[in-house]
């Protein structure tokens, strides 16, 4: 059944599906302008479907709103979503907004916007879930809460201006790092920024790791220094790496000597190879154990939830020391062999004696040739002395195959992917040439 009335908030993520019942995409926030009296009408849905591209869902083409789905009338045209003059966001721009009460009350911020249908079927702004300012200084107290009318509120500043980012992390607190890169791209750049700086350091080095160079060094450039080093550190070596070498060489030094001395030494290791060889693509943090060590204990360290999957394919088993560069390397182990053995079983009897590793000045294409023709998601790299000095994974050889701008890359080639695809039968996104259709009508 269709509701007629939703909050904003609790729409991110839902899964949209056309009239045949198959999935189109996932919204990603509600767009409405406003109007001189009368509360913001809701024009569309930005949804994001296949290839990560966010396009405009007119609302007149939603036909149902409800049980955490959206049905729409299948017709949607795939060319990128751009935001127009006069449109606002619900969820990126308005939410954490401040506002003041119409009666001198005092002022709140807007944490959730419900969206209401009317006897004529159309949408617009109805109540805001608003919190006003804590009365205590108690660091577990919060302010209170109350749902209020359009109406009764005006916007303490002007249109289109964010008071505050929390509203928004916590609204996309559960997207993968990919999925919240295109999120902020999406966003104005002022906007894009304000967010950026707002998310831990942790977080804002997952989001950098998925963005293109342009908006990576957007984001960079507005970090103080001791906060971009913060980052580089929560960054993996190889794409710290990568990060630094765009900067001009004196502030790349800087933040080397302000960031902490082992995750300094392995991007510094890591520069001195070429960007197109094994070295250069490579990560210097691989699982490493001893002969010695046994499935039980394999396993346990591949069950890390912080681990890439690519990293937790495979254990490598060397001499001792146990960090790059190590002690000679013995070879790999596919935690799928391990899963075949009993836990006590020691992994220098499974080691994988049909592979071998790579110097750190094989070239990228030899790598590729050598994961492909073998089915690997990760080939191990050793010095002239036989020593591991890290894996590269089938991540670092995609990020390096795909053209540079492959992030913003969605027209002929996606359109002409997704045609053939109908004329197959398989899609369903019908294709609307031309400009965006049915822009706020239906």
């Amino acid at each position: 059944m269709s509701a007629t009335r939703v909050f904003a908030a609790r729409l991110a993520g839902c899964i949209v599906f056309d009239p045949a019942g198959d999935r189109v995409g996932k919204v990603r926030d509600v767009l409405v302008v406003y109007r001189k009296s009368d509360p913001p009408r809701v024009v569309g849905l930005i949804v994001e479907i296949p290839g990560k591209r966010r396009v405009f869902v007119s609302i007149g083409r939603v036909t149902s709103i409800g049980a955490g789905q959206i049905i729409t009338t299948g017709l949607i045209n795939v060319r990128r979503f751009e935001q127009r003059g006069g449109e606002v966001r619900i969820i990126a721009e308005m939410l954490g907004r401040t506002v003041v009460f119409a009666d001198g009350s005092g002022r709140a911020t807007i944490e959730d916007v419900a969206i209401e249908q009317s006897r004529h079927g159309e949408w617009a702004i109805g109540q805001l879930f608003v919190r006003r300012p804590k009365t205590s200084a108690s660091p577990f107290a919060k302010g209170a809460t109350a749902f209020v009318f359009w109406e009764q509120v005006r916007e303490k500043a002007e249109r289109g201006q964010a008071q505050s980012a929390e509203q928004l992390i916590a609204t996309y607190s559960e997207l993968k790092p990919a999925d919240l890169a295109n999120t902020l791209r999406d966003l104005p750049e002022r906007r894009m920024l304000e967010v950026a700086g707002e998310l831990p350091d942790d977080r804002l080095a997952d989001v950098l790791e998925e963005m293109p160079e342009r908006e990576q060094m957007q984001i960079l450039t507005q970090l103080g220094d001791d906060r971009a080093a913060d980052v580089l550190d929560q960054m993996q070596p190889d794409d710290a790496a990568d990060l630094i070498a765009q900067l001009p060489e004196e502030r790349g030094e800087h933040l080397l000597e302000l960031m902490e001395p082992k995750e300094a030494e392995d991007v510094r290791f890591l520069l001195a190879y070429a960007p197109n060889t094994a070295g250069g693509l490579m990560t210097t943090e691989p699982i490493i154990v001893s002969a010695d060590a046994t499935v039980a204990e394999g396993l346990a360290l591949i069950r890390r939830h912080e681990l890439a999957p690519a990293l937790g394919a495979a254990v490598c088993v060397t001499l001792p020391p146990y960090e790059p560069p190590t002690g000679r390397f013995l070879g790999m182990v596919h935690f799928q062999r391990m899963l075949r053995y009993p836990p006590h079983e020691r992994l220098g009897t499974l080691i994988d004696s049909s592979l071998d590793p790579v110097t750190a000045d094989t070239s990228a294409a030899e790598v590729s040739r050598i994961l492909a023709s073998y089915d690997l998601v990760s080939v191990p790299v050793v010095d002239d002395n036989h020593r591991l000095v890290g894996v590269v994974t089938i991540d670092d050889i995609l990020d390096y195959l795909l053209p540079d701008d492959w992030r913003n890359q969605e027209g002929d080639d996606a359109q002409a992917r997704q045609s053939a695809r109908l004329k197959a039968g398989t899609g369903s996104i019908p294709i609307v040439n031309g400009r965006r259709v049915g822009h706020g009508t239906s």
